[in-house]
């Protein structure tokens, strides 16, 4: 019976399963049979997809919330690699860049051949080593050893080591001093990697070839091209070349995604409307394409503060590489920070990147969204700068530039400048920065330099065409205008009279009394020196006897020359104070101008103070012997007798004759030497002279080095933005900042702040911090009509209703502008050179052969005018240099205003600007920006705020 029972729910159960399988088997034979057609065109035509949403960068706003660098929609073509269908691939690759070009739209193309204008295929890393080369004179030069030692030789670098000693120095210790300096040395880049010493071209077409199993690194463009085409993407005779390149351009990218397939490879951003809507006509045609909205940077302002926002580029180099997609997963065909601030908040500006994903059809419409993962924005960077001010400072600085070099006059409701002075026109004066900082933080408020650029060109990678627009005309020149140098922060030069505060400073804080005058006496005479006051040296007049203040308002070298000396000239006899300098350069640093500023700023790398020294003389005297014997000394004054007559031995005789320069034997002891190194007698006598007299003598610290130090010439070195920082310190009662730039940073919601109060670096150490008042009443001096008669720059403030503190000065400008090209110039001349340009062709080449192994006969404008010289010994360096214009002298202005309280330092510099008074227009425009005089309608009465936000 219990058998029974179970028998029969058995049955149930059995009967219950069938009838379920029966359903299953007759639903699937609907959905088979019946809705086949139907779910399969469904399955066909819907396609899930997964793309990556760009955050927005992180806005950049200035102290008051105006926008200085924020985002914009822009379509963005993508192809994922998983969803393109190989057969067609070349059809979908050159359809692309086909409608690209229709409409002009620039697309990434990194595929590294080309066709040239004569059309030759040509590397692209090539056309990069060569252009560097041209830019920098090296044409000839063919190896990257060759061009550093170049380089190095013609900067004056680490000249007492041969070539061979540092490219085997362990470590590459003193290749990697020399690339040091190289960076510090403004506009000058130079591409070679000391750990192959190969140019950085070369090595990344050597790992390019790599990439595609290509171990022959001599390969010719055209036989790389063919391998590519025929072997590795096998592109069918049916396309042309052209049309093939094309292919490998978007097929390269796909390529290069590796393992990465999932993600979409941005073939062109920024893309037009147009292009777009041909794109969408066509994408049942063009499987694995998508358009995308995303954010692209934009700078409302164009130009504005360009130099301290910064540009923008794709990741490129290998340490970006490395950093940004191997540590912090950046896409590779992210755009990243390269410079400014955009470089240094990199990783505050950039964004999390959001996804969805997505169902589409076969056409690349949406029919459903499945998840969406919302993209972060990047965090907001609010500055310290005021956009109205900055406008005012750069239109001001181009405003005057433009004046001057026409020689025309610079009309403003607080008086004209006439800018057409007893030198003419400054034709050359197209470059100049101003930096404007709060004295009572250190919060940068303006930073111009002209020329700038537009930074929008950088959003998503500059074009070939506009980063050539951005290069000098004439990069031979180190002072021809450069768009894209941060001239604030990159260029040191001399301070000129701007430094007498400080020297003026170190004396009555020693002691000497502010009232304590000297008398003018004309100039001092030192040995076979001359050190002239100004009005000496301009029309043989004097000043009288002048106090502290009178001799900073009317600049009177004969003052600070005494006082640095800590010896009246004037009445001969030593000041009543202990003055070295030890002192002097103590002093000189508690102003900070021996450091950087500390602007947040990373690139470009702000340039450190140039403090002279007697360490510093005497590198920089040995340099120059050097130079000499090279140019000097042949292998024809070794004598035979005695030594080898070949340029190794000559180079060690040189080499030697240098090392001696730190001891400096007598004249007896120093010609034995040389007759003992091997120096033909009739010669010997000739070069101990120049070698005792005019450089071991020179090396040792002089009264004449000091007189240098005292007016601001000689071995300084000062950037626009130390200069600013100096007067600062003067005008706040002696508290050193740091400059900052940055605010605030504020995440896209609000919900996180971080701030960056001033950096307090120290309060300076003063015997009399009242000593400040004296030397801030001097600056007073220069700008106040009403308090004197005698300030250099009182002209151009007496129509202006607030007191300013300012200085001008004049950093000396020596030598001639050098052509675009030396070799052109020289055959222009030949004839004044009494050669013929035939005989001077093959004696270039003949000393180019004979010197294959010296890298500067590597540089035929080099070997041509030891070609002139050596067919007529009577020219010299001189003569053939007579045809060039002269540079004219930096021009500076610096001070802070207001005077009784002061709240801003100012410093305009401008690039063979002449007389530092020229600079003055420019810091008063700023004042009267700064004092909200520009939004007054009526003069008076002059109740003036700072209108800065605190």
């Amino acid at each position: 019976m219990i058998f029974k029972k179970l028998q029969d729910r058995f049955n149930v159960m059995i009967l219950i399963v069938a009838t379920i399988f029966i359903a299953i088997a007759f639903q699937l034979a609907s959905i088979m049979l019946v809705q086949g057609d139907h779910y399969r065109e469904q399955a066909e035509n819907r396609i899930v997809k997964s793309i990556p949403a760009t955050a927005a960068r992180g806005e950049i706003r200035d102290r008051y919330g105006r926008l200085l660098a924020g985002n914009r929609p822009s379509f963005t073509l993508q192809i994922m690699k998983n969803e393109v269908v190989d057969e067609s691939i070349n059809e979908v690759a050159l359809k692309l860049i086909e409608i690209l070009e229709e409409d002009d739209n620039r697309y990434n193309d990194d595929f590294p051949i080309v066709f040239t204008e004569e059309g030759d295929y040509a590397f692209t890393y090539d056309m990069e080593i060569e252009s560097w080369k041209m830019r920098h004179s090296l044409e000839e030069v063919k190896s990257a050893v060759d061009a550093f030692e170049i380089l190095r030789r013609r900067y004056d670098i680490q000249g007492d080591v041969t070539i061979e000693e540092i490219v085997e120095a362990e470590e590459n210790r003193i290749a990697l001093e020399i690339q040091q300096q190289f960076i510090e040395i403004p506009n000058l880049s130079v591409p070679i990697s000391i750990l192959t010493w190969k140019f950085i071209d070369e090595m990344r077409k050597d790992q390019w070839l790599q990439g595609y199993h290509i171990t022959d690194f001599e390969v010719s463009a055209y036989d790389a091209f063919k391998m590519l085409r025929e072997e590795i993407y096998k592109i069918p005779e049916t396309y042309s070349d052209l049309e093939a390149r094309k292919i490998m351009v978007v097929r390269e990218h796909l390529r290069n995604q590796g393992y990465l397939q999932y993600q979409p490879v941005k073939l062109a951003q920024d893309i037009s409307a147009s292009a777009v809507a041909q794109i969408e006509e066509n994408i049942y045609d063009l499987p694995g394409v998508n358009i995308a909205v995303e954010p692209i940077r934009y700078y409302p302002n164009d130009k504005l503060a360009s130099h301290l926002l910064g540009s923008l580029g794709k990741i490129s180099q290998q340490h970006e590489i490395d950093r940004f997609v191997r540590e912090l997963n950046y896409l590779a065909s992210d755009i990243i920070g390269k410079t400014g601030l955009e470089h240094s908040f990199e990783e505050t500006l950039k964004g999390k990147d959001g996804s969805q994903r997505m169902i589409v059809d076969a056409r690349g419409r949406l029919i459903d969204v499945v998840e969406r993962k919302e993209p972060i924005p990047g965090d907001t960077l609010y500055l310290t700068i005021d956009a109205n001010l900055q406008r005012v400072a750069e239109e001001t600085l181009e405003e005057v530039l433009t004046t001057l070099q026409a020689g025309g006059i610079y009309e403003s409701r607080w008086g004209n400048t006439n800018y057409l002075g007893t030198s003419g026109r400054m034709s050359n004066a197209t470059s100049g920065s101003v930096v404007v900082t709060d004295v009572k933080t250190g919060e940068l408020l303006a930073l111009a330099n002209y020329p700038s650029y537009d930074p929008n060109n950088f959003a998503t990678g500059i074009s070939m065409t506009d980063w050539q627009a951005l290069m000098p005309e004439n990069e031979r020149d180190p002072l021809a205008p450069r768009p894209l140098q941060n001239i604030a922060l990159s260029t040191a030069i001399q301070p000129g009279s701007t430094f007498k505060m400080a020297v003026g400073l170190a004396g009555i804080d020693q002691g000497l009394s502010p009232k304590y005058e000297i008398l003018d006496r004309g100039f001092i005479q030192v040995g076979g020196h001359s050190f002239g006051n100004w009005l000496w040296n301009t029309r043989r007049g004097t000043m009288g006897r002048q106090n502290l203040a009178q001799a900073i308002a009317q600049s009177n070298n004969y003052y600070f020359y005494s006082l640095a000396n800590g010896y009246d000239y004037g009445s001969s006899r030593p000041l009543p104070i202990r003055m070295n300098m030890d002192i002097l350069v103590d002093y000189t640093k508690k102003l900070g101008l021996d450091e950087r500023t500390g602007i947040e700023i990373q690139v470009p790398r702000e340039r450190s103070g140039g403090v002279p020294s007697i360490e510093n003389k005497l590198r920089t005297v040995k340099v120059m012997l050097r130079n000499h014997l090279n140019r000097q000394m042949s292998v024809e004054d070794l004598d035979e007798t005695k030594v080898e007559v070949s340029r190794i031995v000559l180079d060690e005789i040189i080499e030697q004759i240098v090392d001696w320069a730190d001891e400096n034997p007598s004249r007896g002891v120093l010609y034995n030497r040389l007759l003992e190194l091997g120096l033909r007698e009739e010669k010997v006598s000739l070069y101990t002279d120049i070698v005792k007299y005019s450089y071991y003598n020179q090396a040792r610290w002089s009264v004449a080095d000091t007189m240098n130090f005292a007016i601001g010439q000689g071995e300084h070195t000062y950037t626009p933005i130390q200069m600013t920082n100096y007067m600062a310190i003067l005008a706040n009662g002696g508290y050193r900042y740091n400059v900052s730039t940055v605010r605030k940073t504020q995440s896209f919601d609000g919900s996180n702040t971080m701030l960056y109060p001033p950096e307090l670096v120290e309060k300076i150490e003063l015997n009399d911090y009242g000593n400040l008042d004296e030397v801030n009443y001097g600056m007073l001096m220069v700008t106040e009509s009403s308090i004197s008669n005698i300030g250099s720059a009182r002209n151009y403030f007496n129509q202006f209703p607030i007191k300013v503190a300012a200085k001008t000065g004049t950093a000396q400008r020596s030598g001639k502008i050098p052509p675009i090209d030396e070799e052109v110039y020289l055959k222009q001349h030949m004839r004044s050179f009494q050669v013929s340009e035939e005989a001077v062709a093959l004696k270039t080449d003949e000393l180019m052969e004979a010197n294959r192994d010296n890298a500067r006969f590597q540089d035929r404008g080099y070997a041509m005018r030891q070609a002139i010289k050596a067919l007529n010994p009577s020219i010299k360096d001189a003569d053939l240099d007579r045809f060039k214009e002269d540079y004219d002298h930096y021009a500076w202005f610096t001070g802070f205003a207001p005077y009784d309280d002061p709240e801003i330092a100012i410093t305009v510099l401008i690039f063979q600007g002449g007389s530092g008074g020229y600079g003055a227009p420019i810091l008063r425009e700023i004042v009267a920006e700064y004092m909200g005089l520009n939004a007054l309608e009526h003069q008076e009465p002059f109740m003036i705020d700072n209108r800065l936000a605190r």
